[in-house]
């Protein structure tokens, strides 16, 4: 059976609201979507079991709230092999207006101490022999230095799995220089990267295959209404999803398209239907208000209006 795990380093309550509009200094009413155990590596780890694929979930959990993410692994079937550290983890705000457009408010949790840190390298490295996919998501918690953050990485690859990477600012240009398999950064995250204004999806392919070259087998570059370009020195492929009207919230949307690609790969799916589902899953996601799929049927209609095209 294909061993598949997601790491979340800093996870947090997601507290996820919408409104039709937020006005700066005065009084929001919020509609209340709800309050759930997440982080970007939880939220992947619960789709892909809706999905009936098996996850390993590690990573820090604040010993002072842990039990709403333990009823939730629990609930879903998911093994736990968090590393309890002293102190709660975090809260996150999020609110999606009408336009799509979400607003984060992202509270500090726990902090890492190095203890704790060389503690959870050594587990890590010992658990995860043997595993085929180790996804990697998410930020860094306060006490995690970026050099060691980059060493452990470069370990993982070692393991022989296969690592990927979702992850922005810092954490995402260390990270990046490890050289993991498959990194999912989005239309501006690779503009700070490569400190470059794009115009065009021509300049974002040409950053992509910048990235091939430096030795990352797989990048995925989410470009919103754009859809999504799949690059390897291989294939190119561009998918384009459905045109979406009744955006819920667009949290977690980046995460399902990680576990669709991971289902995919899972079950031996081919290029083009690995994008297809990915973006299938993604756009099903921003309907709903948490992360999760009833079934595969659910994605039928999402599926039928997915474009996907292989560029030359």
């Amino acid at each position: 059976m294909t061993k598949v795990a997601t790491i979340t380093l800093n996870p947090a309550m997601d507290l996820v609201g919408r409104v039709g509009e937020i006005e700066v200094g005065e009084v929001n009413t919020v509609e209340t979507l709800g309050l759930y155990p997440a982080g970007k590596g939880i939220n992947v780890a619960k789709v892909l079991a809706d999905l009936k694929v098996q996850s390993t979930v590690t990573g820090f959990l604040g010993a002072d709230n842990k039990g709403d993410f333990e009823a939730e692994f629990a609930k879903y079937g998911i093994e736990d092999k968090f590393a309890r550290v002293a102190g709660k983890t975090r809260v996150n705000i999020k609110v999606t207006q009408e336009d799509g457009e979400v607003t984060d408010l992202n509270f500090q949790g726990f902090t890492v101490t190095p203890a704790d840190w060389q503690a959870f390298v050594q587990q890590t490295l010992e658990q995860l022999k043997g595993f085929d996919y180790v996804a990697v998501c998410g930020s860094l918690p306060r006490g995690v230095e970026l050099a060691d953050f980059k060493a452990w990485l470069e370990q993982l690859n070692a393991l022989g799995c296969k690592v990927i990477f979702d992850s922005s600012n810092k954490a995402l240009e260390v990270g990046l220089q490890a050289n993991p398999w498959l990194i999912k950064p989005n239309w501006r995250e690779l503009e700070v990267l490569t400190q470059t204004k794009f115009d065009s999806i021509e300049q974002v392919l040409a950053a992509a295959r910048q990235l091939n070259a430096q030795g990352i087998t797989n990048v995925v570059v989410s470009m919103g209404a754009k859809g999504s370009l799949w690059v390897t020195k291989d294939f190119v492929y561009q998918a384009q999803p459905p045109k979406i009207t009744n955006v819920v919230s667009t949290v977690g949307a980046g995460d399902s398209m990680v576990a669709g690609f991971i289902y995919s790969l899972v079950n031996n799916l081919d290029p083009e239907q690995t994008l297809r589902f990915a973006s299938a899953i993604s756009a099903y996601a921003v309907t709903q208000g948490n992360v999760g799929v009833e079934s595969l049927e659910t994605l039928d209609p999402f599926l039928a209006q997915v474009t996907v095209s292989k560029i030359a």
